[in-house]
């Protein structure tokens, strides 16, 4: 490759760990920075608007759930990639429930995570792309007072906007444009992060449901949007009101 594709921010504490992905960002011509604590990685992602952050959790200062907690509150976009050894169904769970675009449990393969860096990157270009003037307009999808749309990458209900990470707003737009269809767990793992159950937990796919549903004030009970279908996944609920433009 030749030129610079972009810049990316790695976070670790283990010197060795932050040479060793140095070597393959940069052979695949990404500009590496670093930052060993929590604190320097905000600091970073501020000032730097990195294209990409590889973020350890167990990292001084502040953890790097913290970390991914408070990019999140102000940065929805900046893909992030958790790259830990806590890598129990917990620790994964909990990552990408807090925002994280995909999760890579130490110890790993430097060729995979390239792989899962390239993937991450391709679906920011693709968010991004939907802004360009050039860009063919995407459609909004309505449902009931409902919005997501996908030229803003913007979720209102009521007219109001909803803060929705980037993973909550493809498996929201995923589930409405499936018109009603019962999507399972797995398929909606392969919608949002690409890969399919084997690689991350479809109990994932639950976490980020029930806080969808508080975010939109939704309830499983009585649903007006997520509806729940026991024992096969997901499907939009029916609106009270048609399906409105898309």
């Amino acid at each position: 490759m030749t030129g610079v594709e972009g810049t990316v921010l790695v976070v670790d504490d283990d010197a060795k760990i932050i040479r060793l992905v140095r070597t393959y960002l940069e052979r695949d011509g990404f500009r590496v920075i670093e930052a060993a604590d929590g604190k320097s990685a905000i600091a970073a992602i501020a000032l730097e608007a990195p294209s990409l952050v590889i973020l350890d959790l167990m990292i001084p200062e502040v953890d790097g759930l913290d970390v991914l907690r408070a990019v999140r509150r102000n940065d929805r976009r900046t893909p992030i990639v958790v790259l830990s050894a806590r890598g129990t169904t917990a620790d994964r769970i909990a990552g990408l429930f807090e925002g994280a675009d995909d999760y890579v449990p130490k110890p790993f393969s430097p060729a995979e995570l390239m792989l899962r860096v390239r993937r991450v990157l391709e679906r920011a270009a693709g968010a991004r792309q939907s802004l360009q003037p050039t860009a063919q307009p995407v459609p909004r999808i309505r449902h009931g007072d409902l919005v997501v749309d996908r030229e803003r990458h913007e979720v209102t209900v009521g007219g109001h906007e909803v803060g929705v990470t980037p993973v909550e707003f493809r498996l929201l737009a995923a589930l409405l444009e499936a018109n009603g269809r019962v999507l399972s767990r797995e398929q909606l793992l392969d919608a949002v992060y690409g890969i399919d159950g084997g690689e991350v937990l479809e109990r994932t796919i639950d976490a980020h449901m029930r806080r969808l549903r508080d975010k939109l004030g939704d309830s499983p009970d009585a649903p007006r949007y997520l509806a729940t279908v026991r024992g096969v996944g997901y499907r939009a609920a029916t609106p009270p009101t048609g399906t409105g433009d898309r």
